[in-house]
C-alpha cells in the first residue's frame, strides 16, 4: 500500500489495494489510520459491486441508513447520489458536514463513482482542524463552550435534496425536520484534536443567542472554514472512492456539469455524539 498526499491541507490517495478482494484486518487498520492522518482518502480503479462496497464500509465502521432517501434494492445502507441530465441542482451541493442535525452524526461517508460527466463534478474538501487552529486565541476562547443548533430544514440545503426525495424518497414516517445541538468546537474522539463543527448547510443558530447575535459569528466561521488554504479538490473518474472523516472535514460537490449525468453510490458510517 502506498500513500500520496494530494494537497497541503488534507487529502491522500491510496494505491496498491484491490478492494474487490477484500481487506485483511491489518490492511483495514492501515487504511483507517491514513484516514485519521489525512481526513479524506481516495482509491481509484475499484470496480466494486454493492456487496463489495458494503464489505469495505464494514471494514471501516458500521454502515447506517440515510434518513431521507431509500437505499438500493437489497442494500438499504447504499443510496444513489445522482444528478440527471435535465436537473439543475445537485444533491448536497453546498459546503457541509453530513447530517449534523442528528444526535449522533456519522463518523464518515464514502462515495463510489458509477457515472461521471466528461468534465466538472469535482468534490472539494476542507480541513476543520486547520480552520480552528488558525483562529486567534481570543476567538478560540469565545467559541469554546458555545453550542450550535443544527437543522435539516435550512432552505439552501433542503432544495438540494428535492429531486432525490421526489424520485427516491422514503415513504415511511421520516420527520420533516431533524434538530440537534452540538459544540461549535468539538474534540475528535480518536485523534484528540479540536476542530470547528459548524457548517452553512445545517447550523441554524447558537444556543442562548438571538439570531441577530449569532449571525455575525456564524457568518464569519462559514467564510473562514473554507478558505482555499484549508481545502483540496478531487477530480472524479469512474470506479473511484472518496472516504472522508465527517468529524473534522467538510465537503462540497461542485455543480458545474449541467446537461450531463453523474451517479454515485454513498454509504454513511455510524458516529458518536460530538463533545
Amino acid at each position: 500500500m502506498q500513500v500520496r498526499k494530494i494537497a497541503g491541507a488534507l487529502g491522500a490517495e491510496i494505491t496498491g489495494l484491490d478492494l474487490t478482494q477484500g481487506l485483511s484486518a491489518d490492511q483495514a487498520a492501515d487504511v483507517r489510520q491514513v484516514l485519521l492522518d489525512h481526513q479524506v482518502i481516495f482509491l481509484k480503479r475499484q470496480p466494486l459491486t454493492p456487496t463489495q462496497f458494503l464489505a469495505f464500509a464494514r471494514a471501516m465502521g458500521k454502515p447506517i441508513e440515510y434518513p431521507f432517501v431509500k437505499g438500493l434494492e437489497g442494500f438499504p445502507q447504499i443510496i444513489e447520489v445522482k444528478k440527471l441530465e435535465h436537473e439543475r441542482v445537485n444533491f448536497g451541493g453546498i459546503w457541509h458536514s453530513d447530517t449534523t442535525y442528528l444526535e449522533a452524526p456519522p463518523m464518515g461517508s464514502m462515495l463510489l463513482s458509477k457515472e461521471v460527466p466528461p468534465y466538472g463534478g469535482d468534490t472539494m474538501f476542507a480541513n476543520q482542524y486547520l480552520a480552528y487552529e488558525s483562529l486567534s486565541d481570543t476567538m478560540k476562547g469565545l467559541l469554546d463552550g458555545l453550542i450550535g443548533i443544527s437543522s435539516s430544514a435550512k432552505a439552501d440545503v433542503s432544495k438540494t435534496r428535492e429531486d432525490r426525495v421526489k424520485t427516491d424518497g422514503k415513504m415511511d414516517a421520516t420527520p420533516s425536520e431533524f434538530r440537534a445541538e452540538h459544540p461549535i468546537v468539538r474534540t475528535h474522539p480518536e485523534t484528540g484534536r479540536k476542530c470547528l463543527y459548524v457548517n452553512v448547510a445545517h447550523t441554524a443558530g447558537i444556543k442562548g443567542m438571538t439570531d441577530d447575535e449569532s449571525a455575525p459569528i456564524l457568518n464569519f466561521l462559514f467564510a473562514h472554514q473554507i478558505k482555499p488554504e484549508f481545502t483540496c479538490r478531487f477530480v472524479w473518474e469512474p470506479d473511484a472512492i472518496a472516504f472522508w472523516d465527517n468529524r473534522c472535514a467538510q465537503h462540497n460537490p461542485v455543480n458545474d456539469y449541467h446537461g450531463f449525468r453523474r451517479v454515485m453510490q454513498r454509504i454513511t458510517l455510524e458516529g458518536d455524539r460530538p463533545a
